[in-house]
């Protein structure tokens, strides 16, 4: 066992890192938990810096070459742990640095702009989605909540490192969509137009906001679509990860329907 103690330095400085998104930045390092979210990573060709498992917790075995392994006792590993019932891995990675620059896209593609999105769960739910949904890629402009915070990468189940994903604000976001000739749509109960009214089969961004606000004028007036989703119920909105999958997948039925 390598690590049995709680104030064993190292498991304060990973406490850091779970907590703390300028320690993060700083140390240029992530925290990824669990079993499932780890071989997505590295199927995704993401490397591990340091590799924890605590032998009492860990069901499964994962071998990754190259990189530091430690084990640790089931006390240390709850301590380090960000998960009610942890599976007992956990790895350290690199700050991943992608740039629009990076992106490769195809001749039509269709892309997710989140704009402001504020809690954990629903940024990660998003990325979920666009994984599901194969999009080519997703932008985090202006963002409320850390895109590496272990609460995102957790709700992503680790789609976070299978899509294309990229933090920059909206003004640059906006410019290089239009460089790439893609229209915005934008979803608001003001719109005349239902989301299955419209084509959304050519180059295609779609762009959300928080659920309380909703997108800022910014984007809202440089929006080419503007659709609303049917509200029928006493409730005036939906959750936008439930917004972005209706609006996804209703272009991806349109798509399949030109085939």
């Amino acid at each position: 066992m390598d690590i049995v103690s709680l104030q064993n330095p190292r498991v304060k400085h990973i406490v850091k890192l779970r907590e703390d998104k300028k320690q993060r930045q700083r140390d240029g390092l992530i925290l990824v938990e669990g079993y499932d979210e780890l071989t997505l990573a590295l199927a995704s060709g993401f490397k591990p810096q340091t590799l924890l498992t605590a032998p009492e917790l860990a069901s499964q075995t994962l071998s990754v070459p190259h990189a530091e392994t430690l084990t640790v006792s089931r006390a240390v590993f709850q301590k380090i742990s960000y998960r009610e019932n942890p599976d007992g891995w956990l790895g350290l990675f690199p700050m991943p640095t992608p740039s629009l620059e990076s992106l490769i896209l195809p001749k039509i593609p269709l892309v997710i702009v989140a704009e402001s999105v504020e809690k954990p769960g629903n940024l990660g739910a998003i990325l979920r989605t666009a994984d599901a949904a194969h999009a080519d890629a997703v932008l985090v402009c202006d963002p409320r909540v850390d895109l590496w915070n272990p609460n995102v990468i957790r709700a992503s189940r680790g789609a976070v490192f299978a899509v294309p994903v990229v933090e920059v604000e909206s003004p640059r976001a906006l410019a290089w969509l239009r460089s790439g000739g893609m229209r915005i749509l934008a979803a608001t109960p003001s719109a005349d137009k239902m989301y299955t009214e419209v084509n959304l089969t050519d180059s295609l961004a779609i762009v959300v906001g928080t659920e309380d606000e909703g997108l800022t004028d910014y984007w809202m007036n440089h929006a080419d679509i503007r659709v609303k989703i049917p509200m029928m119920g006493r409730v005036n909105s939906l959750n936008v990860s439930v917004s972005t999958a209706i609006l996804i997948y209703e272009a991806i039925r349109q798509r399949h329907a030109l085939k």
